[in-house]
C-alpha cells in the first residue's frame, strides 16, 4: 500500500510495510510539474504488465517493483486492484505510477486538485 501526499511542490508516494522489500523503493518524489493526472482504475490489474526489472509480480497477490511495457517504465504497487490508482507523469524515470491507496477517490482528488492550482 501507499501512502501519497503534497508536499510543498512536490507528490510525494510512500511505500508502507513489507511492500517496500518487493517494490524495490520507500518513497518517490515527483515534482508537480510532472504530474500529468490521476485516475482510480481496479481494471488495470488485467492488463499487461510488461518486463518485470527489478520488482515482484504473483498473479492475484502482489505486484510491485518497475516494469518497462511498450518502451515505457511503470512503477506498480498493487496487492488488491480495488483500490488502484494510475498517476501519468511526464519528463520522469516513470511514465505511470500504478499505486493502492486506501481512498483511491480522495487521492485522485488530491492529485487533481495539486495539478490545477499550478
Amino acid at each position: 500500500m501507499a501512502k501519497v501526499h503534497i508536499d510543498g511542490d512536490d507528490l510525494v508516494v510512500t511505500i508502507e510495510g513489507l511492500n517496500k522489500l518487493w517494490a524495490l523503493k520507500s518513497t518517490l518524489t515527483i515534482p508537480l510539474a510532472n504530474v500529468r493526472g490521476a485516475t482510480a482504475d481496479p481494471g488495470i490489474a488485467k492488463e499487461p504488465k510488461g518486463i518485470r526489472a527489478p520488482g515482484a509480480h504473483v498473479p492475484g497477490v502482489i505486484t510491485a517493483g518497475t516494469f518497462h511495457l511498450d518502451g515505457d517504465r511503470v512503477f506498480w504497487d498493487v496487492r488488491d486492484p480495488a483500490d488502484a490508482v494510475v498517476i501519468e507523469l511526464a519528463d520522469e524515470r516513470y511514465a505511470r505510477l500504478v499505486l493502492q491507496v486506501d481512498d483511491p477517490r480522495a487521492t485522485v482528488e488530491l492529485v487533481e486538485g495539486a495539478t490545477h492550482r499550478r
